[in-house]
């Protein structure tokens, strides 16, 4: 079923038989036509609690009210939790869909600096290390140095490698495919974890999964998730996750002058509006830099 079609059946079903008023069926109709919207060309069964949390977060920077996002997340919980019982979903994505708290509206953002001499202390610490050291060290440079996702990243294969181009083949969102480019540090680390660590990691089980776990098999979301926490809380004061990397690659690059189709292009989003998210948190950091040091501030 198409997403478009699933909406419009779930607002009829809303009003005749859950009888829900005639202004929340008009709202729920809004809100998931908006959900419809950041989903692209994406299918029902395509959407993911990623997008869902992708969705809410870019309302919660665009200042939609806190009535508002909790709204949006009551309608699109009602939404898929009906596609479930009515079979047109093997499983709920929305199931763990909680809204943004209010008081964190910018996206968290390593700097440049602490990013760095994180990524450098960790290939310091991983070039006399284990096998599962030099992977945790490439792991973290790929997230932050091509900016993809952490379902992307376990889903690269060897083949997806150009180590003479210095490019990863992802295959994103809806099964779009794209060639994302990574810098020297990357390569240094991918280099590594590629003659000293996989060899050593690789069992029957292996196949031609770029990443690898203790056992041998593909990598799992989780197990990055947990890697990346454990390596960049000091980096960002606090808790973090491979979402954290991709936040601050795309603003890095868009202060460093990158142009904004480029990173949309670069990231996989299907709306521009998406990436433009990264531009209020460079304008951020230019706010507060005026307010300290303009004299007229």
């Amino acid at each position: 079923m198409q997403l478009s079609d699933a909406i419009a059946e779930y607002t009829g079903y809303a009003a005749s038989v859950r009888r829900l008023s005639p202004a929340t069926v008009r709202a729920y109709r809004a809100d998931l036509g908006d959900l419809l919207a950041a989903a692209g060309d994406l299918s029902l069964r395509e959407v993911d609690l990623e997008l869902l949390r992708e969705w809410l977060w870019v309302a919660t920077q665009r200042g939609d009210a806190r009535s508002t996002i909790a709204r949006r997340t009551a309608a699109a919980r009602g939404f898929f939790a009906w596609c479930t019982e009515h079979g047109h979903l093997p499983a709920d994505p929305a199931l763990r869909l909680v809204a943004p708290k209010r008081g964190r509206t910018l996206p968290k953002v390593a700097t440049a600096e602490a990013l760095g001499a994180t990524l450098d202390r960790l290939a310091a610490r991983a070039a006399a290390g284990s096998p599962l050291s030099l992977r945790d060290a490439a792991l973290l440079e790929v997230l932050y140095g091509a900016g993809i996702r952490v379902s992307e990243l376990c889903g690269l294969d060897l083949d997806d490698v150009d180590r003479e181009r210095l490019t990863l083949r992802v295959l994103g969102k809806g099964a779009k495919e794209r060639v994302v480019p990574y810098g020297t540090p990357t390569a240094r680390a991918l280099d590594a974890y590629l003659v000293r660590a996989r060899p050593a990691l690789t069992t029957d089980a292996s196949g031609r999964a770029l990443f690898l776990g203790a056992r041998g098999g593909r990598l799992n979301p989780r197990t990055a998730y947990d890697v990346v926490s454990r390596s960049l809380g000091p980096a960002v004061g606090g808790t973090a996750g491979p979402h954290t990397l991709r936040h601050s690659a795309a603003t890095h690059l868009l202060d460093g002058g990158a142009d904004l189709r480029a990173v949309q292009e670069m990231l996989g989003h299907a709306s521009l509006g998406t990436t433009q998210i990264y531009t209020h948190v460079s304008a951020e950091k230019l706010r507060a830099a005026y307010r300290l040091a303009h004299p007229r501030a």
